[in-house]
């Protein structure tokens, strides 16, 4: 029998190359959709008719009861979320309703119909916010300095709660950033590698950016989602730091995309104070050794070579 996976958010970038991992390794791929009358599916279009979509909302603990009990899934990975920093600040109630009381709605329907089922939490480096130490590991303190990130550390403590409180098979990837040519265009990477290749094709002529010194621990989510599955193949849950223990500064990220065209960045970045954040998290970067050596995860893409493949998916795609 082929194992069953329930994934929500699945027409993200995550859940795209999830569905693809897992879809490699025979799994029955299920995708929570919510009912929307704009198609938001191109991400996983290429996967044809291999996955079947079931709707239900993390709004509404009755359609997800609904959707667990219809599917009996034997993994659940809970990738969906309102996920963009920025909005949060914009939208803060809704960011709580979706990625803090969302995960707790999705525990409840878990406890009552799939109590067997594993469950995979998305976390987030952003949780540590204001850090208290570098490199972050899986027992350093939180200081959340979003609407965002407080959404994430309820998501993260209420599915540690259910794991220890009701033996949930949880546990949770404290992701740091991971990026990939499917990457929304509103995130400063794939920002930056649009712009680059809109620039070189004579499309646009500058670029406008937030803070540039910011740094981040940057991976390809194609490597972060095979970690998520191997959380899920233990013999007992629990929470792991997922990153490349580098870090580099947006300048840096532009450095590396500028030159993969052979242009200056100085010639085309503009800083506009409407990209800053109320409260910036200035050096987020990862202690994954324990995923390392407990689950043997390895990234196999490094910064470099990560800049260059979404600047060339970017250029293919505006040459069309």
């Amino acid at each position: 029998m082929a194992k069953k996976a329930l994934i929500t958010g699945i027409t993200g970038q995550d859940g795209s190359y999830l569905a693809e991992l897992l879809l490699e390794k025979d799994y029955e791929v299920y995708g929570m959709v919510r009912r929307s009358s704009t198609e938001t599916r191109f991400r996983i279009e290429h996967l044809g008719d291999r996955i079947h979509f079931v709707e239900a909302d993390l709004l509404d603990p009755a359609s997800m009861v609904k959707a667990l009990d219809q599917v009996q899934p034997d993994e659940i990975y809970n990738l969906a979320a309102q996920s963009f920093v920025p909005t949060s600040w914009s939208q803060p109630v809704l960011t709580g309703e979706f990625t803090a009381l969302g995960v707790v709605r999705l525990l409840e329907a878990v406890r009552q119909v799939a109590p067997e089922a594993r469950f995979y939490q998305a976390s987030s480096s952003e949780m540590f916010g204001k850090v208290r130490e570098v490199p972050q590991n899986e027992n350093t303190p939180f200081h959340p300095r979003s609407p965002y990130a407080a959404a994430k550390a309820y998501g993260h403590h209420i599915t540690v709660n259910y794991r220890e409180s009701y033996g949930v098979f949880g546990v949770s990837g404290i992701l740091f950033n991971h990026e990939s040519p499917r990457r929304g265009k509103e995130f400063v990477t794939r920002k930056i590698t649009d712009g680059v290749a809109r620039i070189k094709l004579g499309l646009a002529d500058e670029l406008l950016l937030g803070n540039l010194e910011s740094q981040r621990d940057w991976g390809f989510a194609g490597d972060y989602v095979r970690a998520m599955y191997l959380m899920l193949q233990q013999d007992t849950p629990d929470d792991y730091v997922v990153a490349t223990g580098e870090t580099h500064s947006v300048r840096q990220f532009l450095e590396v995309a500028f030159d993969h065209v052979g242009l200056k960045w100085q010639d085309h970045v503009k800083q506009d104070p409407r990209f800053l954040r109320p409260a910036e998290v200035d050096q987020l970067i990862g202690d994954s050794s324990k995923a390392r050596r407990v689950l043997g995860w390895e990234p196999t893409v490094n910064f470099e070579q990560l800049v260059v493949m979404m600047v060339d998916n970017d250029l293919a795609l505006l040459a069309r």
